[in-house]
């Protein structure tokens, strides 16, 4: 490769162009162009082919004229936009996994397409503990009370039927055990609950955690948190059975993916008194339907909207993973997360 290549920093309001291209100069030599796509402010969707993208084909195609690389988080990589770039040589996206990216074309466009796994795995962990915290003990409702409403009635929250539980010694089940699960983990181990793990990739004892069964875990578990990737086998894995095996008054927090639980029957389980609370942070569907049963169980439900990997470091952290595939690619070395 030669010190003139082209890179497009195609970046957004989270993942800026600005850290793409500060990254890229400690990386590798390169002409940056800088473009700036809609999202968050503007919803991604499906586009084209490609699910989870910014309807951004145009604008796309166009910064991208010379270009041999594009490092984007939701520019849309069509048939069409790969199409009209024959230059482009690498795409590399800031996300764990290339959604918005025609991996079959690509591949026939002669363009490798690369990915930053691992970018939101400590993000994702604390939100995924900070959410299982507020659940337990009560916090989004007390502070509903206080400061919304300016009343004091949250200290019902201290009687023994309607107060919250401790971490400490509490059965708690984590279903998935990747880069995420195994942090909640270790946060977990040190407030001192008692963790147990499903998972069937991992086979033995964990740094000390005891594998179980699914259903095992289940049947033992006053909380259950979702780390599993959503696949053709694990969509729906917490289904009706699944929770009918919890504990009465047991906890379920899912900030992995929304698919993975049964919303319906995670409703019909909190109201009938089944389930004592819920954390979410993804959903079957994004953003929740109007027709959505979970608001209005408000009082026993925390709901945010796909949060979970929103921090600075993540976005950071995104950039410097790209910059660095970038930089291997203008050297000829290997390709740390390729796909083609």
């Amino acid at each position: 490769m030669t010190s003139s290549v082209r890179v497009v920093a195609a970046g957004d309001h989270f993942v800026l162009p600005s850290l793409i291209a500060s990254a890229l100069s400690y990386e590798c030599p390169c002409d940056v162009r800088e473009l700036t796509l809609g999202w968050p402010l503007e919803p991604f969707g499906p586009v084209a082919e490609v699910s989870e993208a910014s309807d951004a084909e145009d604008e796309l195609i166009g910064a991208l004229a010379g270009a041999q690389v594009l490092v984007t988080q939701m520019g849309p990589v069509t048939e069409r936009v790969l199409g009209a770039c024959p230059e482009l040589r690498l795409v590399v996206v800031c996300r764990g996994g290339p959604v918005n990216v025609n991996v079959e074309a690509a591949g026939r466009h002669d363009v490798r397409v690369c990915f930053a796994p691992g970018r939101n795995a400590a993000a994702t962990a604390e939100f995924t503990v900070g959410l299982l915290l507020a659940a337990l003990r009560r916090i989004p409702q007390a502070h509903e009370l206080l400061a919304r409403r300016g009343s004091w009635a949250g200290s019902a929250y201290y009687t023994y039927e309607h107060s919250g539980l401790e971490l400490e010694d509490l059965p708690v089940g984590l279903v998935g055990y990747g880069a995420v699960g195994s942090r909640v983990a270790r946060a977990l181990c040190a407030f001192g609950a008692r963790v147990m793990v499903y998972d069937p990739y991992v086979r033995g004892e964990v740094h000390g955690l005891r594998m179980s069964s699914l259903d095992e875990l289940l049947s033992g578990s006053r909380v259950i948190t979702l780390h599993a990737r959503l696949t053709a086998e694990t969509r729906g894995l917490i289904g009706a059975r699944e929770l009918a095996l919890l504990p009465p008054g047991a906890v379920v927090v899912n900030a992995a993916r929304g698919p993975l639980l049964d919303e319906d029957a995670l409703c019909d389980a909190l109201e009938g008194g089944r389930l004592a609370a819920a954390a979410l942070d993804t959903y079957a569907r994004e953003p929740l339907p109007p027709g959505s049963r979970l608001p209005g169980l408000a009082d026993r439900v925390v709901l945010t909207p796909h949060l979970g990997g929103a921090s600075r470091a993540v976005a950071e952290k995104a950039a410097r993973i790209a910059a660095a595939e970038v930089g291997r690619w203008v050297r000829g070395e290997p390709l740390a997360h390729c796909l083609t």
